[in-house]
């Protein structure tokens, strides 16, 4: 029988219940996981705090994902009309290797060929044209052009008034770096440390300008954010997969579309963490420029690319 709890995260005092699927753990959602992953494209939520949960369910049901799946500390409480779109999984993403058990079962458990995208609580989707066409049009035309994965990119947001907002979340004030970013060769241990083809490293935002308190496993900004599942394939701590054609940035004929996941988690933790956040009074420097939430800016920017999609 499916272990399901209703109400999970909510107090049972005041006799509320969730209208959506709250599972027990992991382990009761993937009795029955092998249904419900086959509604691609899926995207997973991980929840490392309480900061734009739901902000970010909402972007992402609004993206056009027709699974979506929330891991998420019990604290977490959700409007009615979100809970009822979600799969919710009771989680920690303060233990270790939380992101990949997390990820990786489902991706043993889901059908070949089923688009999945993940992020954190506090990022949000963009890619090109965004404001007129959804996640499913985009991984269709992925798809004809025989690419099976998407670099993506995150780009840190921050507040302008760290004053006004501590976290370093604003969402209505949002800023960005408009410059700033690089890419250096990939090396691979296994060819005498030499690049890998058709792989860089991204580096930018706020991982570079304060890389004193970030550690250097943890400075890239790239992340292979929506790839289709195959057998045995799975995601690694680094952000990157298992197959290493899906981590490339362009097939070997032309270049192909990127994406960019728009991200306040960087912010968020240099404030949290009491070794960065008395040194940090501001983000905003000659550089930042206000978030226009359009996937337009972030092309203009060149943050991001179309490739043969017009």
């Amino acid at each position: 029988m499916l272990a399901i709890l209703p109400g999970f995260g909510k107090s049972a005092a005041n006799g509320q219940i969730a209208s959506g699927m709250d599972y027990l753990s992991q382990s009761a959602f993937l009795t029955s996981a092998k249904v419900t992953l086959a509604r691609g494209p899926v995207a997973i939520v991980l929840v490392e705090d309480l900061v734009a949960v739901e902000s970010t369910i909402r972007h992402h049901l609004a993206a056009g994902f027709r699974t979506l799946i929330v891991y998420a500390p019990e604290a977490l409480v959700l409007p009615e009309d979100v809970s009822a779109r979600i799969h919710r999984i009771p989680w920690d993403m303060h233990r270790p290797d939380a992101l990949t058990e997390a990820v990786n079962p489902l991706l043993a458990a889901a059908p070949p060929g089923v688009w999945f995208y993940y992020c954190f609580n506090a990022e949000y989707l963009f890619y090109p044209f965004c404001e007129h066409r959804n996640v499913r049009e985009l991984l269709a035309f992925q798809a004809e052009e025989r690419r099976f994965s998407m670099l993506s990119y995150v780009i840190d947001l921050y507040a302008p008034d760290l004053a006004r907002n501590p976290d370093a979340v604003n969402r209505d004030e949002a800023m960005l770096d408009r410059a700033g970013y690089y890419a250096l060769g990939r090396p691979d241990p296994a060819n005498q440390g030499h690049p890998k083809e058709r792989q860089l490293d991204f580096y930018g935002g706020l991982r570079w300008r304060f890389d004193e308190h970030i550690p250097e496993n943890r400075r890239k900004i790239d992340r292979i954010a929506l790839f289709r599942t195959a057998p045995g394939l799975t995601l690694r701590p680094d952000h990157t997969l298992s197959d290493e054609e899906l981590n490339t940035y362009a097939c070997q004929w032309h270049n192909n579309m990127t994406a960019a996941i728009a991200s306040f988690r960087v912010a968020k933790a240099l404030k949290r963490n009491p070794g960065s956040t008395y040194d940090i009074e501001s983000f905003v420097w000659h550089n930042s420029v206000p978030f226009s939430w359009t996937g337009q800016q972030l092309m203009d920017l060149g943050l991001m690319e179309p490739g043969q999609w017009f």
